[in-house]
């Protein structure tokens, strides 16, 4: 059973008792819940802990729901640590897939999760003020995602985590947030073989690093980093590639938002390229790579070409680069109306216009890439 609810007025007194009775029929056997709330993450922690015990005497009026709960959304709670680590990881001995939305223990609170028995196998945490989550037993956990945290420092810390394989790291950090080594954030994580990294247009949060970062990329096969600033330099991205030789699948996201330069603009805040050094390509032939992807690529800003060249030009396997346009509408970009022209101009829809830039990419190589180069437009897709 799928059920989303609002502890709201006598609400829950109705639905609670419905659902009681079906688990204790027998009708129900797993339950997928949803604690819905209208407010934004402007919520108040004092309004925070209210809906807390709203959902701490939900419940306890109906302990019954705990044990089937296999999915379960939370939004706008500031548990007691204590509380939270027992409904979640005691009661909830089916729970497979749990989500917090501006959930917290406390604003910069350190939330520990030691749970040997729990079958969790996905946690995904979306705009919370706690200062860093230590995962410290997990065993089925598979998949974690973080979006936006607010402190300035490594918002995870890993204990024994064996089968997380895939890790989804998003934030827009400001430009005082210091940055972290990321390899240090993996220590204890070396099984990942898909990690997503997600700037959004703003700074990157991860210290500058390459050989560091093998012991934890040494299962890596998918390695995405997008929101990368359309003006920054594409090239420091390989230091990550150079660690992970095993990855077959490198996916670049290039992030070009006219909605937010009067954010920028408004705050004076100013793009600082990446601070990397170019590598220097030492174990490029054990590369396994076979696709690459670049998302809003532009045949206007040289270094998109000089980045895909590089990559085919280094990388033996290589079968099929595609270049993609974003196919996901900006609906803050779109109620701007008359947009400027994007930095990178316009994604090369013409067969002509991508004939030339498919020339471009493989003259004067070192060496030859057989691989197909293919442009995805929102209306076609052309293969060279």
């Amino acid at each position: 059973m799928s059920l989303e609810i609002y502890l709201v007025g006598n609400y829950s007194h109705d639905i609670g008792p419905l659902v009681r009775d079906a688990i204790d029929n027998g009708m129900i056997k797993e339950l997928d819940l949803t604690i819905a709330d209208d407010k934004d993450y402007n919520c108040k922690g004092v309004d925070m802990l209210q809906k807390a015990q709203d959902v701490d005497g939900f419940f306890s009026a109906y302990p019954n729901i705990l044990p089937c709960l296999t999915r379960l959304q939370l939004y706008n709670l500031r548990f007691a640590e204590g509380d939270i680590h027992h409904i979640l990881f005691d009661c909830c001995k089916q729970l497979q897939h749990l989500s917090l939305e501006h959930c917290d223990v406390g604003d910069c609170s350190v939330w520990q999760v030691d749970a040997p028995n729990s079958v969790l196998r996905v946690l995904e945490i979306r705009y919370s003020y706690l200062k860093r989550l230590k995962v410290l037993c997990l065993p089925k956990l598979e998949l974690l995602s973080w979006e936006a945290w607010v402190h300035c420092e490594p918002p995870l810390h890993f204990g024994y985590v064996p089968s997380l394989k895939e890790l989804i790291l998003l934030c827009a950090a400001k430009l005082d947030h210091p940055e972290f080594s990321l390899s240090q954030l993996l220590d204890g994580a070396t099984e990942i073989n898909t990690l997503t990294l997600n700037f959004q247009g703003e700074k990157l949060w991860i210290q500058p690093e390459s050989r560091q970062l093998r012991a934890a990329f040494s299962k890596l096969r998918k390695l995405s980093i997008h929101g990368i600033y359309v003006e920054f330099d594409l090239l420091w991205t390989i230091n990550l590639l150079e660690a992970a030789p095993t990855v077959e699948i490198f996916d670049i996201e290039v992030y070009e938002h006219p909605c937010m330069v009067p954010y920028w603009v408004r705050v004076g805040v100013q793009r600082v390229q990446p601070s990397w050094k170019t590598p220097g390509f030492t174990s490029c032939k054990k590369w396994q790579l076979r696709e690459l992807y670049v998302t809003n690529f532009s045949s206007l800003v040289g270094q998109h070409v000089l980045f895909v060249r590089e990559v085919m030009d280094q990388a033996p396997n290589l079968k099929t680069v595609i270049l993609k346009e974003d196919e996901e509408a900006c609906k803050d970009c779109e109620a701007m109306g008359a947009l400027p022209t994007p930095v990178g101009g316009l994604f090369p829809r013409t067969k002509k216009e991508q004939e030339t830039i498919a020339q471009q990419l493989r003259d004067n190589m070192v060496s030859s890439s057989s691989a197909q180069i293919i442009f995805k437009s929102i209306v076609s897709t052309v293969v060279f």
